[in-house]
């Protein structure tokens, strides 16, 4: 895997003209956030060596660098699940890459389904713990020391800091940002009525099918990490509504705005 991940690496290194300092990865229907950002070179993931490939609708595929108020950046533009059949280390093999090309921080966006009833469709959440119901950790087989430790602290896995700065912007912007806790499940069939009733119990705010894995290997190669989701639809237990792919992605366009506008201001002060 190693050798893999230092191909990768080497070859975007022949493509780029600067080292970015702030990783993104862009969810389901999210990819509009990064519209005011400077593109300067964008790599399908067929072009890299050893990337995989994203087979969902509402993921474009591609790699971006360029600046996003005048910070160096990467973003990637589609991410990778589980239930498309990739293990759990295919699936954060760009967060590695990321990691070895010398990026400081790691932020997420992903779509999400909301749980706390007091949640609207359209809504942003800053994610401030998480719950891994995948069954699956990225960080299972011989460790690589170059990374991190065999075993990495999860205490405080969302920068702290991050989020100040976070609220300070929302409320100077006039944004409402919810916080909660994200539970990652498997997938790719979303949850019943009785699940749904399971998750909230257990302390769930928003419930998708990503994020937590490229956040453990975040962690694990000491990137400061935040993520906020989008939230595409309300599961309500005693009434759930049927929703479709269709409907998620248009949900989360609804919401992308909102990123656009605050993530920037985040940007400009990490």
């Amino acid at each position: 895997m190693l050798q893999k991940i230092n191909e990768a690496v080497d070859f975007l290194k022949s493509k780029m003209k600067f080292a970015p300092k702030v990783g993104f990865i862009t969810g389901t229907g999210l990819g509009g956030v990064i519209g005011n950002m400077r593109i300067e070179l964008r790599l399908s993931y067929e072009e890299i060596p050893h990337f995989p490939r994203s087979t969902v609708a509402g993921h474009r595929g591609a790699l971006a660098l360029g600046h996003w108020n005048e910070s160096p950046v990467m973003v990637m533009e589609g991410r990778f699940h589980l239930y498309e059949g990739y293990s759990p280390q295919e699936v954060i093999f760009p967060v590695r890459v990321m990691a070895k090309l010398g990026i400081k921080a790691l932020v997420v966006v992903s779509a999400a389904g909301g749980l706390n009833p007091l949640f609207q469709t359209g809504d942003i959440m800053m994610v401030t713990d998480h719950i891994n119901l995948t069954g699956r950790n990225p960080l299972i087989g011989p460790n690589l020391d170059e990374f991190g430790p065999r075993f990495p602290d999860m205490s405080r896995v969302y920068d702290r800091d991050l989020a100040s700065i976070a609220r300070e912007e929302a409320i100077k912007s006039g944004l409402l940002l919810r916080e909660g806790v994200y539970v990652a499940i498997f997938g790719p069939s979303l949850e019943t009525p009785a699940e749904t009733r399971f998750l909230r119990m257990i302390g769930a705010d928003a419930v998708g099918m990503s994020t937590v894995h490229e956040v453990i290997a975040a962690v694990h190669c000491g990137l400061r990490t935040m993520v906020f989701v989008a939230i595409t639809n309300v599961n309500l237990p005693e009434c759930m509504a049927t929703t479709t792919l269709e409907e998620v992605i248009a949900n989360a366009q609804k919401a992308g705005p909102k990123l656009s506008l605050l993530l920037p201001k985040v940007l400009s002060r990490v």
